[in-house]
């Protein structure tokens, strides 16, 4: 994308009923790099979390722990949520939650626009709904429950009874919109990414679409409808509305105008509400569509998609009190192809950890400043003749640097992650080719030795600078390590799209010592 262009970028906004799980911390690490790149990169970048707090769910949490239900999300989110954004080192620029009057006031402008220009509609719904999901199940995500449930309709999510809800609602007309999103996925073919998403998308539609449900009146913790507060706005809908209140829909023109349209990341369980029902609600308010939708896969643990219900969720602190929190980062944004499910085991944690980024991309740094240190005095030499094989690294650097950002353009934070690991690779080959230590016993090779130095530590500020985004407190000290702060800058100041350019560090910078990025950690289990 052009530099300076607006990438407004979301997470879903989390239902708090529980304490967050690593598939949580997953989503918001991605959309965190995301953001970070792209700030990075020039862009005007925005990067919105939050909560989604209403719903029969949440009422039932809290009479359960008898407290209201605003003192109940209060709790969760102060306890939980916000913590998650510094155990994850997370520089979100805004964090919504949709009891927020903000949020509030501007859901019910949207829907009483939606209301005044004939979009809904009142009638009788008869439907199974799952508590646990808050949602009108689609005869897909229905089975025939066994053993305790025998007899029953159960959720393919969950695995728990559905409940046969029988009321008067307010719909949308969501089948009036099958054509124009048809058309959407057509003439936008990134619009939901990868493939398989939108695939999926396109079929779901292509078979044609109901009216949409988007009020309930058994219940009250909710957004009342401003026509008829008998009725709460449907948590779902009321959710997705986050998005364009978080940056001033109803009460900010001005800055609506700059941030919007967004990217949004989602679990793709949650696909068809942000690729299907999501478009449509703009389309209907005379509003633009998301610029795209992309839908990562589970985080799966023996075989199985995380579930506090199934007592298969980890909490982030269970890796990063042990790895850290750059090593959570990294391991999952590497690990997994961004858009397939992935399995998380500590076994593969581990082993990543210690290959990767111990042995790999932290001794590297270490001893390449430790060698500057012992053989200069702690400053950088100039590089004398650049050889073939210099100029091999310098040729590895340009092009891992314009691959990683060309991947970060199609959300492959993995991939870009894998063309920047080339560098590591090739700097510690680079090193056990040339000796450093052999060369330093000979004088007549003092300058063949300033210029393999140089080279090291030059490959390791553009790696800093790539790197920051994915691992922001492991480059932090490498930075200043390297001495480069006052002749540079800070490093989130650093152009990305220009770290592959050779040459920046200055010969005469002063370094100083690099403790261990990765410390060795004892196997866990």
């Amino acid at each position: 994308m052009p530099a300076g262009e607006s990438f407004y970028i979301t997470t879903p906004i989390y239902y708090p009923s529980d304490v967050p799980h690593i598939g949580h911390g997953y989503t918001t690490v991605a959309v965190d790099t995301l953001s970070r790149w792209h700030r990075q990169a020039g862009d005007d970048a925005w990067m919105l979390t939050g909560t989604d707090e209403h719903g029969q769910k949440m009422l039932r949490a809290a009479a359960a722990n008898n407290v209201t239900p605003q003192e109940w999300v209060d709790k969760l989110v102060g306890e939980s949520w916000f913590p998650l954004l510094t155990t994850l080192d997370v520089a979100n620029d805004d964090f919504i939650r949709t009891t927020q009057e903000r949020h509030e006031k501007n859901v019910q402008v949207f829907f009483q626009k939606l209301y005044d220009a004939g979009y809904i509609y009142a009638g009788e719904y008869e439907a199974l709904y799952c508590v646990g999901c808050e949602e009108f199940k689609p005869e897909s995500e229905i089975v025939d429950g066994t053993g305790p449930f025998e007899g029953l309709k159960v959720c393919a999510i969950h695995s728990k009874p559905l409940e046969l809800l029988q009321e008067k609602n307010y719909f949308f007309k969501l089948s009036e919109f099958q054509d124009r999103l048809l058309e959407l996925y057509k003439t936008e073919p990134d619009f939901v990414r990868p493939d398989s998403a939108r695939n999926e998308v396109v079929s779901f539609v292509s078979q044609g679409l109901k009216d949409l449900s988007i009020s309930r009146s058994t219940f009250d913790w909710g957004i009342p409808l401003p026509w008829d507060e008998s009725h709460v706005i449907y948590v779902w809908v009321d959710a997705l509305l986050n998005y364009v209140t978080a940056v001033g829909y109803g009460e900010d023109d001005a800055n609506f105008a700059r941030r919007w349209p967004a990217y949004h990341v989602v679990g793709k369980d949650i696909l068809r509400f942000h690729a299907v029902i999501w478009p449509a609600l703009l389309m209907a308010a005379g509003l633009e569509v998301p610029k795209g939708v992309f839908a990562h896969g589970w985080l799966l643990v023996g075989g199985e998609k995380m579930s506090k219900s199934k007592l298969t969720g980890i909490a982030p602190t269970e890796i990063t009190d042990v790895f850290g929190s750059d090593a959570y980062r990294y391991y999952f944004l590497s690990a997994i192809a961004f858009g397939q499910d992935g399995s998380f085991s500590w076994e593969d944690l581990s082993a990543r950890y210690q290959a990767e980024l111990a042995n790999g991309f932290g001794n590297l740094a270490s001893r390449t400043v430790a060698m500057i240190q012992k053989y200069f005095d702690g400053v950088v030499p100039a590089p004398a003749e650049y050889a073939g094989r210099d100029r091999v690294v310098q040729k590895k650097v340009a092009d891992a640097a314009a691959a990683a950002d060309a991947a970060i353009e199609h959300f492959r934070i993995d991939e870009a992650i894998d063309a920047i690991w080339t560098i590591v690779d090739d700097l510690n080959l680079y090193i056990t080719e040339n000796e450093p230590w052999a060369l330093a016993r000979d004088e007549q090779q003092r300058g063949r030795l300033g210029t393999v130095l140089y080279t090291c530590a030059e490959g390791l500020r553009a790696l800093a600078v790539l790197l920051s985004p994915v691992m922001p407190q492991s480059t932090a000290k490498l930075w200043d390590a390297l001495g480069v702060e006052g002749s540079l800058g800070a490093l989130t100041a650093q152009p990305i799209r220009e770290a592959g350019a050779w040459g920046a560090l200055q010969p005469g910078t002063a370094v100083t010592t690099l403790a261990p990025l990765f410390p060795r950690v004892e196997q866990t289990a």
